[in-house]
């Protein structure tokens, strides 16, 4: 067994930063494809 394995500094599960990671990503390009979905529309 790996030293680093014995002495875990962090003891969270790996899938909830992973899927935070993702909806934190999801949405900043969801925000980005509205916003620009709104200046489409009022613009034209």
């Amino acid at each position: 067994m790996n030293e680093f394995e014995k002495d875990v500094r962090c003891k969270r599960n790996d899938a909830v930063d992973s899927a935070v990671g993702f909806i934190v990503s999801f949405g900043f390009f969801a925000t980005m494809f509205i916003i620009a979905t709104l200046v489409k529309f009022f613009g034209a």
